[in-house]
């Protein structure tokens, strides 16, 4: 066919020009040879992905920032009708907090390393300060903090500062906490701290008292097979004195007994004698209370979200004390103080699920703004309607693929936005547009496996080891993921493993515990292998993974097959890599298996 002549010609001379820099250099590569060489960008853009920040220029409410978990820092000038990238130079594009100094709006804060601690997190590397209006950026310290999920900035003086720092969930550190500057970030310090698993989840300045500031500290810890949220070192905190001392809020003040988790916080910027605490315990709970913080009382423990890990965020409406939004898979809102919630985003009005951002106009609250997994929405009616913008490009990829088209095609997996198949250049004016990229599987989005000799089909997954053979034309997905054929179950990792036979076309091998094989697109399987992992069984407890809230999303599985390679020269040859380091290489096609990991 036409274009596999186009793409012969293509490697013929591609490979020419390589033999040719070989030559000429003496065997050696000389860099500055592909320097002129760009990335571009092809998309998507429609889906796009978390959403982790947002602030507003309130001279100007058409001028936005947003923060994203991966995708840096984006600015609009005209209420997210077009959008720029302003971040993509620094050393982290994973962002927490944005904060605009809206006494000089040209002073703009990024802290980076998202406040989101999944097991896809992305940590950063300190706070940034730009003076120009988002053009250029300083690093100003906090670089060990690993995540800046608040920036408040004291409206009387700019060069007051305080960042509230997690820390990084995979290890203990001293570098988490309350930061404080009074020299516009020149130097820093640590004005609350716990302990070195326990760090700042929420930080609320009252709105006429910047010396007065309520912090939500929360222990948490995560590893490869468990996620721990709640401790002693969580708990809320109150100072008058912008930090020089602190009370702690305890059982005395009304708030929960026992050992707290995470902790979302909200004053009402119309009456800030009312706060609401939204409290990870023995029995989660939505906590107020209407002396500024003194005294607390349980307002409801029912319908006021899950999974507080992930979500713990609760907006008050400037104008309305008693209107509160609760940001969690979706977003509810109270109209009489939290003793009741009403969804207002869902699935059912075209908004994507897990919602991490809001903001909220101070003198006009039906103008909102939203951030979650699949971007950003806004509204202008208070809720009733939401505009998605699908100009931002920041979906996070797990994997991507490409095929043997021309132009070939590119397929990706991206984290809760599914799997997708686009063009890497197409042939018509105008350039790729959303519209040429089609989904092929929802969920968390992995590896995409198209056929090699017919890209109508092919196989797409998402997290714990589903997995689908899809056929692109009629949009039919069947669903082929190995079962169990005996007593044990199979473990399969939230980013499972899987991998094209080279030799024949519906051959697939997939991971779990075991390597499966499948030699008919996988309508049928067989296993090749015993387990092949440590199979260590206290590393086995996913379905108690949490904490004080369980959350078994097969998130933490583990103990199973993350990489498979059969070789392109025997197809008697295939390695095997597993989570929990074991490396296993068979030469005879699963009949017997060396484990080579004690060699590296």
């Amino acid at each position: 066919m036409q274009y596999k002549f186009y793409l012969k010609t293509f490697l013929c001379v591609a490979f020419c020009l390589l033999s040719s820099l070989f030559l000429h250099s003496q065997n050696q590569i000389n860099i500055e040879d592909f320097q002129k060489l760009k990335f571009r960008s092809v998309g998507p853009a429609g889906m796009s992905g978390r959403i982790t920040a947002i602030d507003v220029n309130l001279n100007n409410t058409d001028e936005i920032f947003i923060g994203s978990a991966s995708g840096g820092v984006w600015h609009s000038l005209n209420a997210g009708t077009t959008w720029l990238p302003i971040f993509d130079k620094e050393q982290t594009l994973s962002i927490g907090s944005v904060a605009i100094d809206q006494s000089n709006p040209d002073v703009i804060w990024v802290g980076t390393g998202e406040g989101n601690p999944r097991n896809s997190l992305n940590v950063g590397n300190g706070i940034y300060r730009s003076l120009d209006h988002g053009k250029t950026w300083k690093c100003m310290g906090l670089e060990k903090t690993k995540v800046i999920h608040r920036i408040k900035i004291n409206p009387q003086n700019s060069n007051i500062i305080y960042a509230a720092t997690m820390g990084s969930p995979w290890g203990e550190s001293d570098d988490r906490g309350i930061f404080k500057t009074i020299d516009g970030g020149k130097h820093w310090e640590k004005i609350l701290y716990v302990n070195n698993l326990t760090g700042a989840a929420d930080l609320v300045m009252d709105p006429e008292n910047p010396n007065k500031l309520l912090v939500a500290m929360w222990q948490h810890k995560r590893t490869p097979w468990d996620f721990v949220s709640g401790g002693e070192g969580s708990d809320l905190y109150l100072t008058y004195d912008g930090g020089n001392s602190w009370k702690k809020l305890t059982e005395k003040e009304g708030l929960p007994k026992g050992e707290l988790g995470r902790i979302g916080v909200a004053i009402a910027q119309s009456n800030r004698n009312v706060i609401y605490a939204l409290i990870e315990a023995k029995e989660n709970g939505l906590y107020k209370s209407e002396d500024g913080g003194e005294n607390w009382k349980l307002v409801s423990s029912k319908n006021i979200g899950n999974r507080p890990f992930y979500y713990s965020e609760i907006y008050v409406d400037p104008l309305n004390e008693n209107r509160l939004y609760n940001l969690w898979s979706f977003v509810s809102v109270s109209e009489d103080g939290g003793k009741t919630f009403e969804t207002i985003m869902n699935y059912g009005n075209n908004v994507h699920p897990d919602n991490h951002a809001f903001w909220i106009h101070p003198h006009n609250s039906s103008y909102m703004i939203n951030g979650n997994d699949g971007g950003l929405n806004i509204t202008h009616d208070g809720g009733k309607n939401w505009t998605y913008m699908t100009n931002l490009p920041v979906g996070q990829f797990y994997h991507i693929n490409v095929d043997n088209d021309f132009p070939f095609n590119i397929y990706g997996g991206m984290q809760d936005n599914g799997s997708w198949v686009g063009p890497s250049a197409v042939l018509k004016r105008g350039g790729i547009r959303n519209y040429d990229w089609s989904e092929l599987y929802f969920g968390d989005g992995f590896d995409v496996v198209p056929n090699v000799k017919d890209n109508r089909y092919g196989y797409a997954m998402s997290q714990g080891g589903n997995v689908v053979y899809y056929d692109r034309l009629t949009g039919r997905n069947r669903f082929v993921k190995p079962v169990e054929d005996d007593s044990i179950p199979l473990r399969f990792n939230w980013n499972a493993a899987i991998a094209q036979d080279p030799y024949r076309e519906c051959g697939v091998y997939f991971g779990s515990q075991y390597l499966h094989y499948s030699q008919d697109c996988g309508r049928s399987w067989e296993k090749l292998s015993g387990d092949l992992t440590s199979n260590d069984t206290t590393k086995q407890h996913q379905d108690i993974s949490g904490g004080l809230t369980i959350d078994a999303t097969n998130a933490e599985n583990y103990t199973t097959i993350i990489s498979i390679a059969p070789s392109p020269l025997d197809e008697n040859i295939v390695w095997v890599g597993t989570d929990d380091g074991n490396l296993q290489l068979t030469l005879d096609k699963g009949k017997t298996w060396k484990n080579l990991s004690t060699n590296m």
